[in-house]
């Protein structure tokens, strides 16, 4: 089967186009070359690589029929963000593929409320990315429903792996989180450290985009949420990552206006955009239609992520 792969060189393209190299899918990866895969592979050898600037193609309105030009049976989609993308690839592609999928967030969902959260759970975004992304999703399905474009979307958590850094358990992208927790020192975590967070594997999530690819009769119409099998309180992952070098958490909470001021302006922005959110995705569904089973755990994925952080800092702690 020819298979595009739209932003193929990301964190889930990494582990993605290999596998499908390897089931003997012909490959095609757009991108615009600015980087090299996260994950090496012998099977890259065999990817034939497109260059595409999405914003100037778009732009020229050209991108949706540059696209269908390749020839593809199989759309793989991993950098649309706004509807008006999403409409000019799918009007492009209609008619011409045989599924298109669409890479989500579980951020469509809003606010958590209740746990775990389902796919049939009624949409309640905030925030520019989770907003759009659910316009998007809105009317890739209604699409569907009206003229049967056969579209999937996956909706991925906090995507992880080696290669790039993690959500923490304070809820932000800094590092020094991670090293306070291994040297035992006092980590000062929002409110009780009970909101969540929800990690999925690089890896996971392109096995999920496999196993959609392999079930078209299940997952065409469907979304699907991509996570691990649970999620992690901020108090509970911090305990875990300070177990990994046989420490203690030491542990301080304050209300989260009290704690802001004790990061900085871009880390307070992020936890509380996760901690607003706190994600606990349900993954019955994606299991039940489309065999997906998770390989990592949300601290499986942290800590191989960590891991190749640490290693490649140089740095004196050691999974």
């Amino acid at each position: 089967m020819k298979i595009i792969v739209i932003g193929g060189t990301g964190h889930i393209g990494s582990y993605l186009i290999p596998g499908l190299i390897k089931k003997g899918h012909e490959v095609i990866c757009v991108s615009r070359q600015e980087r090299v895969p996260y994950h090496t592979d012998e099977s890259w050898k065999s990817v034939r690589f497109v260059t595409i600037d999405r914003n100037e193609a778009e732009q020229q309105s050209t991108f949706g029929e540059l696209i269908k030009n390749l020839g593809g049976e199989v759309v793989v989609d991993f950098i649309c963000f706004t509807p008006e993308s999403a409409q000019m690839i799918s009007q492009a592609l209609h008619g011409s593929v045989k599924h298109f999928l669409h890479c989500g967030t579980m951020w469509v969902h809003g606010h958590s409320e209740a746990v775990p959260t389902r796919e049939d759970q009624p949409r309640k975004p905030f925030g520019e990315y989770g907003i759009l992304k659910a316009e998007i999703e809105s009317y890739l399905l209604d699409l569907h429903k009206k003229t049967d474009f056969p579209v999937t979307l996956l909706h991925p958590g906090h995507i992880s792996g080696p290669g790039w850094l993690p959500i923490n358990p304070a809820g932000h992208l800094n590092p020094e989180v991670f090293i306070k927790l291994a040297k035992g020192e006092e980590v000062i975590l929002p409110n009780l450290g009970m909101e969540t967070v929800h990690h999925v594997h690089a890896e996971d999530v392109a096995q999920a985009f496999e196993r959609a690819i392999e079930n078209p009769e299940k997952a065409i119409g469907e979304s699907f949420h991509v996570v691990s099998e649970q999620a992690l309180t901020l108090r509970g992952f911090a305990m875990a990552v300070a177990g990994w070098f046989k420490k203690e958490a030491n542990l301080k909470f304050l209300p989260f206006d009290q704690w802001k001021e004790t990061v900085s302006e871009r880390d307070a922005e992020l936890t509380w955009d996760h901690i607003t959110h706190s994600p606990n995705g349900s993954i019955e569904k994606a299991r039940r239609l489309i065999g997906y089973h998770p390989k990592y755990s949300s601290l499986e994925a942290v800590k191989a992520a960590v891991k190749y952080h640490f290693d490649k800092e140089y740095l004196p702690y050691r999974l």
